[in-house]
C-alpha cells in the first residue's frame, strides 16, 4: 500500500506527514504575538477570516531558531476540529512512499515521549522523517491551544 506524504523541512532534514492529514500549506504571515503562552506557540494568524494558532516546529523540537521569513510555509492541520498551523522551512513536494519504503522509528528515535514519529522514509539514498503533527503537542498542550481560540 502506498500513501501521499507531504515533505517539509526543519534546518537541512526532511520530515513528511500524510497528505490527508494536511489542510492546507500557506506562505508565511504575520503573527501576532500572545502573551502567557508556551514557548513553542508563536502566535496567531487570521486565516480568511478564521484565527488559527502557530506552533514553532523547531522550538518544540528545540531545534536552532532563527528569523521566520518570507521563504517559510505554515502547514495548517485540523486538530480535535480547530485548525492549528506550524512553522516550517519550507514544504515543497509530495512524495508517495510505499509500506516497503518506511521502517518503523528505532526505540532509541521513538521512545514514548516521541509517539509523533510514525516511521522512516527512505527514499533513494535520502531519510524522510514521518511525523502525525496531531501528536506532537501533549494533550495539555492541545487544551491550551484550543482555549486560545475560544
Amino acid at each position: 500500500m502506498e500513501k501521499q506524504y507531504v515533505i517539509f523541512k526543519l534546518e537541512k532534514e526532511e520530515y513528511g506527514v500524510e497528505i490527508n492529514h494536511v489542510q492546507e500549506i500557506t506562505e508565511h504571515k504575520t503573527v501576532t504575538s500572545v502573551p502567557n503562552t508556551p514557548a513553542f506557540i508563536e502566535g496567531i494568524i487570521n486565516l480568511r477570516g478564521s484565527i488559527v494558532p502557530i506552533v514553532s516546529i523547531k522550538k518544540r523540537f528545540n531545534l536552532a531558531q532563527e528569523e521566520v521569513g518570507e521563504d517559510h510555509r505554515i502547514i495548517i492541520i485540523n486538530l480535535e476540529e480547530k485548525q492549528v498551523g506550524f512553522i516550517v522551512d519550507d514544504a515543497s513536494q509530495v512524495l508517495t512512499i510505499s509500506e516497503e519504503q518506511i521502517e518503523k522509528a528505532p526505540e532509541v528515535i521513538a521512545g514514548a515521549d516521541r509517539e509523533y514519529i510514525t516511521g522512516i522514509g527512505k527514499i533513494s539514498d535520502k531519510i524522510i522523517l514521518l511525523l502525525d503533527l496531531e501528536k506532537i503537542l501533549t494533550e495539555n498542550e492541545k487544551n491550551e491551544i484550543i482555549e486560545m481560540e475560544e
